[in-house]
């Protein structure tokens, strides 16, 4: 039995309403039958599309081509080999395009004449590798930095490879980053100043910790991309999870390797992708009960 102090400060056994108990039976009751109905809707739906599928003209041959049990054992223990070169260069381009993308973004945001070239430099590059498609980066610097034949300059297409999808994506994580520090209220900048920080104190005690925290959902976001974007890299003929699969498509002329290599890309970015809902959806509820952003 729940217990609750009077004005006295003695304990008085509480008993709910019945209004209050009908109520939350009513919650329960709706609970249980949204629950049913997205059950049985979702079921419904599965059937359907099962039976559309299968029922079409082409799908025996289509089932050969895709899903072939004995192209699918052979091909994942090649693929999860290959997943490590793509898991690899997660770690090191993230960390890489999360440090990058700061650096540009805290220039786009200096304040002050002197400051102007950085300002448009960084502008520049941002625009520049926005608008340029990923697969056109990574062919210009896989295969045309080798063709230059410069000494001293890696041709290993891992190293080039991750180098093309950092600067791809140091341009678009510094935008959100950018668009943290310039939602920062100056407010915020002048009373760092006034307690005698210097510009750079406050630009790192106070604005950027509050940047980043806010844009902690959209920079989970580009990692969730920059993760399946990983696979590019077998252009240039790093054996990653796609290029295992597509050498023995290649073999084999059967696409069943390739379904092999998206299901275990999709395993992959799924716990990415929860852990990006989590930390949106707790985002908003702390904005919406007034909490710290």
């Amino acid at each position: 039995m729940t217990l609750a102090k009077d004005a006295r400060g003695t304990e008085d056994p509480y008993v709910p309403s019945e209004r209050r108990l009908e109520r939350e039976r009513y919650k329960r009751a709706r609970a249980r039958r949204a629950t049913a109905v997205a059950a049985l809707s979702t079921l419904v739906t599965g059937v359907v599309l099962y039976l559309v599928v299968v029922n079409a003209p082409g799908w025996q041959r289509t089932r050969e081509t895709f899903f072939d049990w004995g192209y699918a054992r052979e091909a994942f223990p090649k693929v999860l080999e290959g997943l490590w070169l793509n898991v690899r260069l997660l770690l090191v381009c993230g960390a890489a395009v999360l440090v990058l993308g700061m650096l540009v973004a805290v220039a786009r945001t200096l304040r002050g004449p002197v400051f102007l070239p950085l300002r448009v430099l960084a502008a520049a590059y941002t625009d520049f590798f926005r608008g340029l498609p990923l697969i056109i980066t990574l062919m210009i610097v896989v295969l045309g930095v080798p063709a230059l034949r410069l000494q001293g300059v890696t041709v290993d297409p891992v190293l080039l490879g991750g180098t093309a999808l950092t600067l791809t994506y140091s341009a678009y994580v510094a935008e959100v980053f950018r668009a943290g520090i310039e939602s920062v209220h100056p407010s915020q900048r002048a009373a760092a100043r006034s307690l005698g920080l210097t510009g750079r104190q406050a630009l790192r005690h106070v604005v950027l910790p509050q940047a980043v925290r806010r844009q902690v959902p959209p920079l989970l976001n580009d990692l969730v991309s920059l993760q399946k974007d990983t696979g590019l890299v077998s252009i240039g003929g790093a054996v990653d999870a796609v290029r295992a699969a597509d050498i023995i498509v290649g073999r084999s002329l059967n696409y069943t390797p390739y379904i092999v290599a998206g299901l275990v890309f999709v395993a992959l970015t799924i716990p990415m992708t929860r852990l990006t809902d989590w930390v949106t959806a707790r985002t908003e509820r702390r904005r919406a009960q007034g909490g710290t952003t």
